[in-house]
């Protein structure tokens, strides 16, 4: 109960700065606020339940929870503009960003269903563009994308949206446009060069000049955004199960929510309490005495005392 009064401690600071309003329409009656709609919602993500069974879940616990049509809603609601003011206000201002893009899966049939069938093949995979600050390893800004797209359309954006002093990628972001964004707003950008297709000297020379500044240490820190974009999916699942593109979003905009927000509650205190609680256990079973005779100590059942 304390860590969830943590959490929504946390999540109506930041809907309070972000200035959100208190309730999500202005007719009606007003039931339900903002933050426990909001609430309901990063659970759901974080524990990749359905909207029906964080409803039970919640309502289980004694915890003031929308109904699930209300949560549908909801989720429908909340723009991409309004999920990148999230994640900009749960991080800070980076010095060095990571891009890299992941994908997630959909919830389709079996193959051997649709073998049976005749059936299509699946549906293409969700195309997550995030930008990772290297320092904390905190979401800075995302792209989502329900149709298939090439890195480098969604670099620009994400670079402005973040606002860094460096930037680094691998190969699939060597561009000229990205290279004269960079070095017109005073950017480095640290990407490798590909050796491969025609070359076109004409169209290099952004090119050129950012690979005469290139570091391959600074390079590696793109490492980093290998890193959350495994944490984000060993910890709430590589798939969705929204099927309309708005639902999509959100449920993927909330789980890197959740990755910023949850790193702040357990970053020091959650796992060096259970640390300490499990070195306490390990130290007070090392100095008690083992009992060899347990019979003659405290005596077995329907046997009297020596």
């Amino acid at each position: 109960m304390k860590e969830k009064n943590k959490l929504v401690n946390k999540v109506k600071r930041l809907l309070r700065r972000l200035g959100c309003p208190r309730w999500l329409h202005y007719y009606g009656p007003k039931k339900y606020e903002f933050f426990q709609h909001f609430v309901a919602l990063l659970i759901r993500f974080f524990c990749r339940l359905s909207y029906r069974r964080v409803k039970k879940l919640l309502d289980w616990l004694g915890l003031v929870c929308p109904s699930k049509s209300s949560l549908q809603r909801t989720s429908m609601k909340l723009d991409s503009s309004f999920w990148s003011r999230v994640l900009k206000a749960t991080s800070s201002t980076p010095y060095i960003i990571a891009i890299d893009s992941t994908g997630f899966s959909r919830t389709n049939p079996s193959y051997h269903y649709l073998k049976r069938i005749n059936g299509a093949l699946p549906k293409v995979p969700i195309k997550a563009s995030i930008a990772v600050d290297t320092k904390t390893k905190k979401a800075v800004a995302a792209k989502i994308r329900v149709l298939p797209a090439h890195d480098v359309k969604d670099a620009i954006q994400l670079i402005k949206k973040s606002q860094p002093k460096k930037v680094v990628a691998d190969k699939a972001y060597d561009s000229n446009n990205i290279h004269e964004y960079c070095q017109q707003n005073s950017i480095k950008a640290h990407i490798p060069q590909r050796k491969y297709g025609k070359p076109r000297f004409h169209r290099w020379n952004a090119r050129q000049k950012a690979a005469e500044h290139f570091k391959k240490k600074t390079y590696h820190r793109r490492e980093m955004s290998e890193s959350t974009n495994s944490s984000i999916k060993r910890t709430m699942g590589s798939s969705v199960s929204s099927k309309k593109a708005k639902t999509i979003r959100t449920e993927i905009y909330g789980r890197l929510t959740c990755h910023n927000i949850f790193f702040w509650l357990f970053q020091d205190s959650g796992l060096n309490r259970f640390q300490e609680l499990l070195f306490n256990i390990l130290i007070k079973e090392c100095q008690e005495p083992p009992v060899t005779d347990w019979g003659h100590d405290v005596g077995l059942p329907g046997q009297p005392h020596m």
